[in-house]
């Protein structure tokens, strides 16, 4: 068996909380959003930031109500975070180019969720974003503070929410 180190994730196994944090963070309310690292809070779904993340601008579509598996979603939860997910790379895409995404469904515990409160998460990837780095050393480079990268995508959702292009 291959085992992949992976101990830039520690610190979010270390400090998990017996609370949803999906369900936790949102409910602080907006003006902590910009601490709890959530870019956008549409009327269904929301999109945060991973504060763990794989690459640069690794992000969670996740429905407010607490929900486990994708059958639990109504049909208007489901397309609210359709179209997150759409408007999500759109505004990756612009604010940092990259080549990919890795785009998945986390759902359970047990499927690596941590928190039995489905979401979605997006991954840009670039061409050559594995290097020598993790195999050698330990160590994933992320070249960017999560803040900053915060702060791209915000601006991005802030020309979605002032246009008439908002999510109903």
């Amino acid at each position: 068996m291959r085992v992949i180190w992976a101990p830039w994730r520690l610190p979010g196994v270390i400090h998990r909380k017996d609370v949803c944090i999906f369900c936790a963070l949102p409910a602080d309310g907006p003006e902590k959003d910009e601490e709890n690292l959530i870019v956008y809070r549409g009327r269904l779904a929301y999109v945060i930031m991973n504060k763990y993340p794989y690459n640069n601008g690794h992000v969670m579509v996740v429905p407010y109500r607490h929900v486990k598996d994708m059958g639990e979603l109504a049909n208007d939860e489901a397309l609210e975070m359709l179209e997150l997910i759409s408007f999500t790379e759109s505004c990756i895409r612009k604010k940092m180019n990259p080549d990919g995404f890795n785009i998945g469904v986390n759902i359970g515990i047990d499927a690596g969720a941590g928190y039995e409160h489905l979401h979605v998460h997006m991954v840009p990837r670039w061409r050559g974003d594995t290097n020598f780095m993790p195999v050698f050393s330990e160590v994933k480079v992320i070249p960017e503070s999560v803040y900053e990268t915060y702060k791209k995508l915000k601006e991005c959702f802030g020309q979605k929410t002032a246009s008439a292009q908002t999510l109903s």
